[in-house]
């Protein structure tokens, strides 16, 4: 089996939580977000952007996740508001994939939700080809208006994926993957 085939069959998902420093340097980060944005775009559109969330912008945004948290469960406890506020704080850097659809008469809008995920997918290849551990989340911040408005989106676009990226610190084990006889039919 070729190093490429490889890497692709083995990627696995590195939890936030076990992954470290160092995180990827300037250069790895301009690979990584160049190969990302090599995926099929009809119409050349780019329905897609990056918001690199690193050093001190973890923290901050952690802030407002806390604060809207808190608003939202007034009753929780203090441990729930730090996990929170942690949230974007264990992997050195989190890329926001943004899914921006542009109107379009020949191109359809899942078209091009589709095409950042395939951003967020190709982004987890290549930090795993350049030896990162990452992971692909939603969760409620992708979802909450105070936590988009925070991070500069538009009414209209939507998180595809927060990219968790750094040094796996701990590699977990593979986890069961479907059956292909119980997923592929032949037409």
């Amino acid at each position: 089996m070729n190093e490429s085939l490889s890497l692709l069959m083995s990627r696995r998902s590195v939890p936030p939580r076990w992954l470290g420093e160092p995180g990827p340097s300037a250069q790895d980060v301009e690979t990584m977000l160049t190969v990302a944005a090599r995926v099929p775009d009809h119409g050349k559109l780019v329905p897609w952007r990056f918001i690199l969330i690193e050093g001190e912008a973890r923290q901050r945004l952690g802030e407002v996740l806390a604060k809207a948290f808190q608003a939202d469960n007034p009753d929780t406890d203090a441990t729930m508001i730090a996990a929170e506020r942690g949230r974007f704080s264990q992997a050195p850097l989190v890329v926001a994939v943004v899914s921006r659809v542009v109107p379009h008469v020949k191109i359809p809008e899942w078209e091009q939700v589709l095409s950042a995920g395939a951003v967020c997918m190709n982004l987890l290849n290549v930090a795993n080809v350049l030896g990162y551990g990452a992971s692909w989340l939603t969760g409620w911040a992708a979802f909450d208006r105070r936590v988009l408005d925070a991070l500069g989106l538009a009414p209209s676009e939507r998180i595809a994926g927060y990219v968790h990226i750094g040094t796996a610190t701990e590699n977990p084990t593979d986890r069961d993957r479907p059956n292909l006889t119980d997923i592929v039919t032949r037409f």
